[in-house]
């Protein structure tokens, strides 16, 4: 290093999976810098995993063009914050891990102050522009990428990019055990059981909780022995579960609503920080998914499970999106597009409702898995993904400040 103070690192994570990313990072920092210090935003397995915690990373978790705008004030007064704090401490590298919108143009005035400057998970520059990434170049000294196709786009624009692996394949068996899960949560062996995963973020539980519920009990009546699990992302996203649970059989208690059914035996999972962690139980344990796209596909296909991806965002986001023509891709879900094709079925903005979302799923509660052709695609893009993240994302950390040397 290039003085005799201890390495300093400074890491932003925007949301759960960002938590754990950063966490694992700062263990294999930690093997190669022992008296290192981490410090910056982040979640319990950061803090757990000795990084001082400047501010909790939910101040970052709002989505989409109209619900960042809302929070854009505090957003920006964060940023102004931790830019200031980063030139002070002078750290090795200052690490963005995901979060592209907070992180991206914290990152690329760091590196104008000559921090060194890595961006964590790339964006989907495939499904997006990939215009986007001699922006990230600007941005970021390195990029640590979690999919393999990543990193020969960025080299088309001279942007030093490099694979480290995927952590959640790691953690998942290619071949779950459901029966072991099932005891785990104490549920039904025999039953079949659904699991509900309608997002990380409040603004999504709150779009998407409502007809998940009601799609379930849609199914029951085909399934009267169907159990439900929903695993909470954290104590915020229990409480809004929970809340909403409650209020829907209030509802249907009441005779307010006379063609919904009620919902018997559901099991809401508090967040823990534990190995597995409950939400990884509950899609082993589920004969289907029904879950809001993002990283929870992913996490679905690596526990080998059939699932429905849903999502809907705020309408006046989504004209944006569409008047300006944004997205490039016709698959919205990272199976799908990993294969490049329709995988598994999506269900997006209004033709996301709770009949269209039992009628997917009818099928695959009635098989209990997946198709063959779609288990053997599940099970080649595991081990695509294969590899040892926190070895491989702090080796090319270690190597970008050994060049600044």
């Amino acid at each position: 290093m290039a003085d005799a103070r201890p390495p300093l690192f400074i890491l932003v994570a925007g949301e759960a999976s960002g938590d754990l990313l950063g966490s694992d990072l700062i263990q294999g920092l930690r093997q190669r810098f022992p008296d290192a210090r981490f410090a910056g935003i982040g979640g319990p397995r950061m803090r757990e995993a000795g990084m001082e915690i400047w501010h909790p990373l939910e101040r970052l978790s709002v989505m989409g063009l109209v619900e960042v705008l809302r929070h854009l004030p505090t957003l920006l007064a964060l940023r102004r914050d931790v830019y200031s704090r980063t030139l002070r401490e002078r750290p090795d590298a200052f690490i963005g891990i995901d979060a592209p919108d907070f992180n991206l143009g914290l990152e690329k005035k760091l590196k104008r102050a000559g921090v060194r400057t890595v961006h964590y998970v790339s964006p989907s520059i495939w499904a997006w522009r990939e215009n986007r990434a001699p922006k990230m170049g600007r941005s970021a000294d390195r990029v640590l990428c979690l999919f393999p196709m990543e990193p020969p786009i960025y080299a088309r624009h001279k942007v030093d990019a490099c694979f480290v692996g995927h952590p959640l394949a790691r953690d998942f068996a290619q071949s779950p055990d459901k029966l072991a899960a099932r005891r785990t949560l104490s549920l039904p062996e025999s039953a079949h059981v659904l699991a509900l995963l309608p997002g990380s973020r409040l603004g999504e539980i709150a779009r998407l909780g409502r007809d998940f519920l009601d799609a379930s009990a849609l199914l029951r009546r085909e399934f009267p022995d169907l159990h439900i699990v929903i695993p909470a992302a954290n104590a915020a996203c229990e409480r809004a579960i929970r809340r909403l649970v409650a209020d829907r059989e209030r509802t249907v208690a009441g005779g307010l609503d006379p063609h919904s059914d009620a919902m018997d035996d559901v099991t809401i999972l508090s967040p823990l920080h534990s190995t597995p962690p409950p939400s990884h139980l509950a899609l082993i344990a589920a004969d289907a998914v029904l879950l809001a796209s993002g990283t929870a596909a992913l996490e679905a296909m690596l526990a080998k499970r059939a699932m429905v991806v849903a999502y809907r965002i705020a309408r006046s986001t989504y004209r944006i999106v569409h008047i300006l023509g944004l997205l490039k891709t016709t698959v919205y879900s990272l199976p799908n597009i990993l294969v490049g094709r329709t995988l598994v079925p999506e269900l997006m903005q209004d033709h996301c409702t709770p009949p269209a979302l039992a009628g997917a799923l009818a099928p695959m509660l009635r098989a209990r898995a997946p198709s063959a052709e779609t288990l053997d695609e599940f099970i080649r893009i595991h081990e695509s993904l294969r590899g040892d993240p926190a070895h491989s994302a702090a080796a090319a950390v270690a190597e970008l400040v050994a060049t600044a040397q």
